[in-house]
């Protein structure tokens, strides 16, 4: 794998991780099975790339295509919280519906960015453009993981974390669950829509396929970074998820540009699924194998004797 190729998955990495964060948010913070991502994520791109192409300032349309997000994520809870829609059946509802907004939104099935100035365009132009991108990346990354830790272990936030670990139990205690779902699917899918609009001026145009797989990038994501880094705490999961998002781009690339493998583009969905299965597998047969075996040992028959054998052993103990 070639230097080029390495900081080019380095940098869809990255853009993937705001993706991971925000399945992160909906699968394991909500337990909401969100599938909007799939259209949120194209929702993001061609938002941003019509209004570039449009002539306008490419910063305003990456905030308009988050918020754009932000409002199928709230229609998805909305959905769910107020009509007693199944989650997942409220995601997809969603996410089909999506995908005619953004063929209307485009105008057609994509937008090319090729002469168009877009965020990347503005970077200092200190260093090559495929470095420059991952570093910039790199910072937006660490500063929206740095605001999510800090909303988090803020009032609403534990709120939020507390409807999803047990809703009676937060209803009980005066949380507006419904509110804490809109909450998060709002913050949830802007994130995955940012990440979309990002992708879009990155790779130099929006594609009404852009989206299909998103989510099982996303949860490969999630799951590779929580088997590499096993956390509890909200501070070190967050950095696993974007690890994982990094991680996954990484081993993508490897295994495509490997001549021993011999795998092309077209496997793609073939190599997730393979990551995915072994991010499953390995951490159970690691556990597994560090747990000792019964019967085995230097303690293995300590306290299987009979209660009065084993006080004539601490009596002869003592009087020793």
């Amino acid at each position: 794998m070639s230097f080029y190729i390495l900081w080019g998955s380095l940098e869809i990495g990255l853009v993937f991780s705001l993706v991971a964060l925000g399945v992160f948010i909906t699968f394991r913070v909500l337990n909401f099975p969100d599938l909007t991502v799939d259209g949120s994520f194209p929702l993001g791109g061609a938002v941003a790339a019509t209004l570039v192409s449009q002539g306008h300032d490419p910063f305003l349309a990456t905030a308009i295509a988050t918020v754009a997000g932000a409002v199928a994520g709230v229609l998805t809870g909305w959905l769910n919280v107020s009509l007693k829609i199944m989650d997942l059946l409220a995601g997809i509802l969603v996410m089909i519906a999506l995908y005619s907004i953004n063929l209307r939104v485009m105008g057609g099935p994509n937008v090319p960015l090729i002469s168009e100035p877009v965020v990347f365009s503005f970077l200092p132009g200190w260093g090559p453009d495929y470095i420059e991108r991952p570093l910039a990346l790199l910072a937006l990354v660490l500063v929206i993981k740095l605001l999510l830790d800090r909303f988090f272990a803020s009032a609403r936030g534990l709120a939020l974390r507390a409807t999803g670990a047990n809703p009676r139990m937060a209803r009980a205690q005066g949380v507006d669950t419904g509110s804490a779902v809109l909450l998060g699917m709002a913050i949830s899918n802007a994130l995955v829509a940012l990440a979309g609009a990002l992708f879009a001026q990155s790779q130099g145009g929006a594609d009404i396929s852009m989206g299909i797989g998103t989510i099982v990038i996303g949860l490969a994501a999630v799951i590779v970074g929580e088997g590499v880094l096993p956390a509890r705490r909200i501070v070190w999961t967050t950095l696993a998820v974007v690890l994982g998002a990094v991680l996954y781009r990484l081993f993508v690339a490897l295994a495509l540009n490997s001549d021993v493998l011999g795998l092309q583009a077209q496997d793609l969905n073939l190599v997730t699924a393979i990551l995915v299965g072994v991010a499953l597998v390995l951490p159970r047969l690691l556990k597994r194998r560090r747990m000792p075996r019964a019967g085995t040992g230097p303690h293995a028959g300590a306290g299987t004797g009979t209660g009065a054998g084993t006080g004539t052993a601490v009596s002869s103990d003592r009087r020793n």
